[in-house]
């Protein structure tokens, strides 16, 4: 019996260190370390490759160096494949973001255009309508859709890396929105591109097996989304 005991004992002890071990972990699991200073500018020059840029000397800092006018130009979407178009601020046009843990960018959606199903990997995602009707959604892991229908001054939350997409059901009125991410970069994968123009190709067999069509299916949209 005796023994039983300091079995059942050095078994809670395992247990307790697995836990803390997991806690510790995923404490750490965020989008984006932490800043050790006020602002980290970066130094676009630099050849050094780190996760996210080095830093210019804090005391060459400008006011112009946390400003940008990047997203007031709008971009060209009815000549895009899906309709849409989008400009993503980095640290090149915006140095002082560098290590926030945030970005921003502008998307115009042609009349009838969509941004297709897609995630990003690294970062939540918070969509403002400025102009036009915007019908957005996205489906958590159990398969649900959760769609709503936008208009300006309307907001949307896609929680970080679950498929989503916007999409814009004037046949005439182009839609202005803008998207604020918990990432400096975010990342972006478009599930249709993933799919079918991965390099090298994913197997034939994978994809109708996935999808339940057939060889000259996958031909087809290999073919229509250029891969």
């Amino acid at each position: 019996m005796f023994s039983f005991f300091i079995s059942m004992e050095a078994n809670w002890s395992l247990l307790l260190q697995i836990f803390f071990c997991l806690a510790l972990l995923l404490g750490q699991a965020k989008p984006d370390p932490d800043p050790l200073q006020d602002y980290c500018i970066a130094d676009n020059q630099s050849p050094l490759f780190t996760n996210g840029v080095p830093c210019i000397d804090p005391n060459n800092a400008k006011p112009s160096h946390f400003t940008t006018s990047v997203l007031s130009k709008p971009t060209s979407a009815s000549t895009s494949q899906f309709g849409f178009n989008g400009t993503v601020i980095n640290t090149v046009d915006l140095p002082g973001l560098n290590t926030l843990g945030m970005t921003m960018s502008r998307i115009d959606i042609a009349p009838k255009g969509s941004v297709p199903p897609h995630s990003h990997p690294r970062a939540s995602e918070v969509t403002i309508c400025l102009k036009g009707q915007l019908q957005v959604g996205f489906v958590d892991t159990s398969n649900r859709l959760y769609q709503q229908a936008l208009r300006p001054g309307d907001s949307f939350v896609f929680p970080k890396g679950l498929l989503h997409f916007l999409y814009n059901p004037d046949s005439r009125v182009p839609v202005l929105l803008v998207s604020g991410f918990s990432s400096q970069k975010p990342g972006t994968q478009f599930a249709s591109r993933a799919a079918f123009t991965s390099i090298p190709d994913i197997p034939d067999e994978v994809l109708k097996n996935a999808f339940k069509i057939t060889n000259q299916d996958v031909i087809r949209i290999r073919r229509s989304l250029g891969g």
